[in-house]
């Protein structure tokens, strides 16, 4: 693992050491996005599928929707955009944001919103998702053999005020994530399913995307549109 000295390094090849540099070219460039490196990464394309579980699943997603964390509506074809723009946050942590906005009907739309942080103490990544930075994720994150992303959900927590207990694995879904990109045709291509251990899918999207770098400034002065970051932050990993 190498050592993550301040933002010398992107939080995902923090979390990668070595292995990052097995990834596919223009994947080091989307997730080397970092304050140091100067740029973020906008994504833009179609989901080609967006599906979701039974019909019980609904209630649950709905309720995620309101903190922007995944949603109920299914559809193919939807137009989406991601932001993932460094930032340091209020406890001096490097800060990826992973604003996923869906076009999902006629003057609608969805958000999923994550922010990342490296922790060292874990070795890994830490997913905050939604609004408030409720639930906190361990990531699990390896590169296949053609070069694409692997990510694996782990350990769920959740933090308001001072309730903070850990989900049984019962009770959660497991999000596993693969991107790769197509050389052919020059797009992005990402899958992304949660699953239950028992009842199986429970939310997911695969689709297709192009990417622009905008520059973001340098160093601790990198600037994030307040509309992509969350309402509230948390300190407890």
């Amino acid at each position: 693992m190498k050592d993550n000295s301040s933002q010398a390094q992107s939080i995902f090849e923090a979390a990668l050491g070595d292995d990052f540099a097995r990834l596919q070219p223009e994947l080091q460039r989307r997730f080397g996005v970092g304050t140091a490196a100067g740029y973020a990464c906008v994504g833009r394309g179609v989901m080609r599928e967006i599906r979701r579980g039974p019909w019980w699943v609904r209630p649950f997603l709905l309720l995620g929707a309101t903190r922007n964390i995944m949603f109920p509506e299914r559809g193919s074809d939807v137009p989406f955009q991601i932001d993932n723009y460094p930032y340091i946050d209020g406890f001096g942590r490097e800060t990826v944001t992973f604003v996923r906005t869906m076009e999902v009907g006629r003057g609608r739309r969805r958000r999923f919103d994550a922010t990342m942080v490296y922790s060292e103490a874990a070795g890994r990544i830490i997913d905050y998702l939604g609004t408030h930075q409720h639930l906190a994720v361990d990531l699990d994150l390896s590169v296949t053999g053609d070069g694409g992303l692997r990510l694996v959900s782990g350990e769920q927590r959740f933090y308001e005020g001072w309730i903070a207990f850990r989900f049984p694995a019962f009770f959660t879904g497991r999000a596993y994530l693969n991107e790769h990109f197509d050389p052919a045709r020059q797009r992005y291509v990402i899958d992304l399913e949660v699953r239950h251990s028992r009842f199986g899918l429970l939310f997911g999207y695969r689709g297709e995307f192009t990417c622009t770098f905008p520059a973001v400034g340098d160093g601790d002065g990198a600037r994030v549109a307040g509309a992509l970051k969350p309402y509230r932050e948390e300190r407890r990993l």
